[in-house]
């Protein structure tokens, strides 16, 4: 059953590559790019071995601790919750669970991450073959060490899978898990700067306590080896065999649950009724009125929506960061252009608003709704809320630099990114299908599809929206080129006429081409279910 399993993975692999060429190029140039890597770090493995014990043990703790951190966030943070031997879909199959444990175990090294750890913790024997103790000891804990990488994994694959199926947890993640995300520069930096001030000592501190850490144990073992200290390394083996089998066991438990309870078939709470209409009942009872309706409904309750939404009111603070920070003039950096990012972002935000219907669009069509209501109710919906935050964030760098004739060439600019970006997604969203997480699963997971087209709409959108508002663009640099006050008022002028009436157009063609492609959007929305 175990080879059953590891075959059926490299079927799945096997099948996806042959489905899709670019995903073929995406893994070659990943593997590259992956034993690059590994390569580099053979080498400093290697070059550890001439270093002093103390040193080398430091290195390879911080690093090796890092290696399991990455390992257990991995799937949450990266690639959502991995489909792949999905245990739900074994439910009905007689597998004992210690065999399908095993086999999606080794199944999960099976890419490029697996083979390029696999390597890496084999090549930490280099740093200690300085004796049979420290050699021996630094085999057996690799393998303890590549274990506890696979079962942390798992583990937590398998509880956001789980938690993924409760609404509540879904949008609490989406702020937990993408605030951290979003500020990972500023983050980097901040640790920069502490590393700057704790020096060398502050490393090898750190690495002393992560050593008896289940993170760094595994790693920290072989070191004591080498100084004679076989009980300190006998001690460390066991913190680490500890946590090997702390994690496997949660992955067996959470394992059995998603067994006997599949994600997904969670109970309806009974009883809870709901009075009047809602936002159906304060818009107005047209065709645009109800579409706009229901899109507000989803951007307020749908995680998928809401993670978006998230990154929104984060993004001047990191532009902040990257600008000046506090030591300069705010203004004389990406900060300045917070308003037009932020419209931006929001504008293209529904430029998959059909691909996240799904299959949902067929009332759309079976009710005959025209083609301009649609794309006009979702535009109204963003706008209903995508305006006002766009004005803030234009205003927040004027507020803290202090510097209110800069209003008038950033507003122009933000409006035109806002409501050009608006048209243009009305365009896009009516040609162009892409692949996400379909209603009711995590607005983290990663679904296979048509990467490369998704990769080339964005930034061909990207491309199309500058040359949209290169008037603005234009305009704005005139301004702060030469501090002129009318070149910004021009600009806020241009904002302000062309931003509308691209928009406008943007929705008369963007329907145009829905009523004349409806079947066919559809039909490409059902196969990527």
């Amino acid at each position: 059953m175990v080879a059953h399993l590891i075959r059926l993975k490299l079927a799945l692999l096997r099948n996806g590559l042959r489905r899709s060429p670019l995903q073929l190029i995406g893994l070659i140039l990943g593997a590259l790019y992956g034993l690059g890597a590994v390569a580099l770090g053979i080498a400093g493995l290697g070059v550890l071995r001439l270093a002093e014990v103390p040193v080398a043990e430091t290195l390879v703790v911080l690093g090796g601790s890092a290696l399991v951190l990455g390992w257990a966030l991995a799937p949450i943070l990266v690639a959502g919750v991995d489909l792949t031997l999905d245990p739900a879909r074994f439910a009905l199959f007689p597998i004992p669970r210690r065999q399908l444990l095993l086999g999606q175990g080794l199944a999960g090294l099976i890419g490029v991450p697996g083979l390029c750890t696999v390597l890496l913790l084999a090549a930490t024997a280099l740093t200690w073959a300085r004796g049979w103790a420290p050699l021996v000891t630094a085999l057996v804990c690799a393998v303890v060490a590549l274990g506890l990488c696979v079962a942390v994994s798992r583990l937590a694959a398998a509880l956001a899978s789980e938690l993924a199926a409760s609404r509540r947890f879904r949008d609490v993640s989406s702020v937990l898990l993408l605030i951290p995300l979003v500020l990972l520069g500023p983050i980097i930096a901040l640790a920069a700067q502490s590393l700057d001030a704790v020096g060398a000592s502050g490393l090898v501190a750190a690495g002393e306590v992560l050593g008896w850490t289940p993170l760094g144990a595994a790693f920290s073992a072989p070191a004591a080896a080498a100084q004679g200290n076989g009980l300190e390394a006998l001690a460390k083996i066991g913190v680490a065999a500890a946590a090997l089998a702390l994690a496997a066991w949660g992955w067996s438990a959470a394992l059995a649950r998603a067994l006997l309870h599949p994600a997904g078939a969670g109970r309806r709470r009974a009883g809870k009724r709901h009075r009047g209409a809602g936002l159906f009942g304060l818009l107005p009872a047209t065709p645009a009125g109800a579409v706009a309706a229901r899109c507000l409904v989803y951007w307020l309750r749908d995680p998928r929506y809401g993670s978006g939404l998230v990154v929104v009111p984060l993004l001047p603070v990191v532009l902040y960061m990257a600008s000046a920070g506090g030591g300069g003039d705010p203004l004389a950096g990406p900060f300045a252009v917070s308003g037009p990012i932020v419209g931006f972002v929001l504008a293209w935000s529904i430029s998959a608003d059909v691909s996240y219907d799904s299959t949902a669009f067929a009332l759309h069509l079976a009710a005959g709704v025209r083609g301009r209501d649609d794309r006009l109710g979702r535009a109204l919906a963003l706008l209903a809320f995508g305006l006002p935050v766009t004005l803030v964030a234009t205003a927040v760098p004027c507020v803290v630099a202090g510097q209110w004739e800069a209003f008038p060439a950033l507003l122009g600019l933000a409006l035109g990114s806002l409501l050009s970006g608006v048209g243009l997604s009305s365009v896009v969203s009516a040609r162009y299908t892409v692949a996400v997480p379909l209603p009711g699963e995590s607005p983290f997971k990663k679904p296979s599809g048509n990467v490369a087209q998704t990769m080339l709409v964005q930034t061909g959108g990207l491309l199309v929206l500058g040359a949209l508002i290169s008037p603005e663009i234009a305009l704005a640099l005139l301004w702060a080129g030469t501090g002129q006050a009318h070149w910004g008022w021009l600009g806020l002028a241009a904002g302000a006429v062309l931003g509308p009436a691209l928009a406008a157009g943007g929705v008369v063609l963007g329907g145009r081409w829905l009523d004349a492609r409806g079947p066919e959007t559809f039909a490409s929305l059902t196969r990527a279910r």
